[in-house]
């Protein structure tokens, strides 16, 4: 099963995405439902309420007067308090059902407006987003709503911001244009990236890659997609992750690098994510171990150890570096990362090593290989650089 969290703000589309979502097939939960089910007639939630905020909140076919409670809890901080515990814990239930009730092949499409606002994203294998300009959202209110100006205006500023909603985003879905473009991009999105990637959890396998190596040049999204990635492990390991950090070529601003998003998660021992109950959640997770055990090219001729997993989202190319905090391997790659960021002579000759070996149409593995012996050669003067600046891992 791909659990998908989709969001935008009031006015962006959000709707028009979601039903064109269950017309392909997913399974659409829709927060907004389910919160109206909760407290419906003859329901406990309704009870709740009644109990809480008493007769005048119900109308005269005894169902929820929605405007009546709104006055009440609006601007009253307690009662919304005591809005949202009766109410929160009755979605949530539902809200499991569903997901539990769906087939085990199938794309849920969680249907948030408060995604963003709730921090719910690391909870779902990926995070859609619809969004439309101010003016467009304005347009579109007046037109669909018959809100007016100032109206529209004060719902979308009590939502999260734009910079907030590109943040959680995993996919933008811009919706300023027609209705067919908006489509347009959700059936791609469906057949290219859900679809397959709903598979590869189901098969417990990672994404695959392209047999040669391409470089990009440095995109500034690199560490929040990293950020999103790392808050998902992190949501699933809990306190067996000690570290989690974003390593590697995407880690370095300026720096030329294959679209891979290296991580690494420091644990304690290794041991503590082969425990079958870890390794399960890490799948279900879309994070499948392709080796049980795997070693680091050692620069001190002992050996490196570590575990590697890899994304299965044919969308994002992921690799997690799972070492133990303090190790050689894992102190290596904090070091080399932040010596790549403070030196631009050092940065530059790695640059051109990785575009000299990527030109001659080399594999991934051969790729790999032919760039351990630059590794090797600068190893004594990252060591120098570190010392010499009073380097340690976490300080930069």
């Amino acid at each position: 099963m791909l659990r998908v969290g989709l969001t935008g703000g009031i006015g962006s589309g959000k709707s028009t995405v979601a039903g064109r979502l269950a017309e392909l097939g997913a399974v659409v939960v829709d927060a907004d439902v389910l919160a109206r089910e909760v407290v419906a007639p003859g329901s406990e939630g309704l009870a709740a309420v009644v109990e809480r905020f008493g007769d005048g909140v119900l109308d005269d076919q005894g169902t929820l007067n929605r405007p009546a409670l709104g006055a009440l809890v609006f601007g009253d901080d307690r009662a919304r308090r005591d809005l949202e515990a009766i109410t929160h814990p009755l979605i949530a239930r539902r809200t499991a059902e569903l997901f539990a009730a769906a087939p085990a092949d199938s794309v849920v499409v969680h249907d948030v407006p408060l995604l963003v606002e709730k921090h719910m994203g690391p909870g779902y294998h990926l995070v859609l987003v619809v969004g439309a300009t101010e003016q467009t959202r304005l347009r579109r209110l007046a037109a669909t709503r018959g809100m007016t100006e100032a109206d529209a205006r004060s719902r979308i500023g009590a939502q999260a911001t734009d910079e907030q909603r590109r943040a959680a985003a995993d996919v933008w879905l811009d919706n300023d244009g027609p209705r067919d473009a908006l489509l347009s991009q959700v059936d791609m999105l469906w057949h290219q990236r859900l679809v397959p990637f709903e598979a590869n959890v189901r098969h417990r396998v990672r994404a695959e890659r392209p047999d040669q190596v391409v470089l990009h040049d440095p995109d500034p999204t690199w560490p929040a997609q990293a950020a999103r990635q790392l808050a998902r492990l992190q949501r699933v390991l809990g306190d067996v992750v000690v570290t989690a950090d974003h390593v590697g070529s995407t880690a370095v601003p300026g720096l030329v690098a294959k679209d891979v998003v290296d991580l690494q998660l420091g644990v304690r021992r290794l041991e503590d994510v082969d425990v079958p109950s870890v390794v399960a959640a890490l799948d279900d997770a879309g994070f499948p171990r392709p080796e049980q055990t795997a070693e680091d090219h050692a620069k001190d001729g002992t050996a490196w150890p570590k575990r590697f997993l890899a994304g299965a989202d044919p969308g994002r190319q992921v690799n997690v570096h799972v070492r133990e905090v303090g190790g050689p391997g894992w102190r290596w790659a904090l070091q080399f990362r932040d010596w790549m960021r403070a030196d631009p002579v050092a940065r530059a000759e790695y640059a051109a090593d990785k575009q000299r070996l990527a030109g001659r149409g080399a594999s991934l593995r051969e790729y790999a290989d032919a760039k351990e012996p630059w590794f090797d050669s600068v190893h004594e003067r990252a060591q120098a650089w570190a010392v010499h600046s009073g380097w340690e891992p976490g300080r930069g």
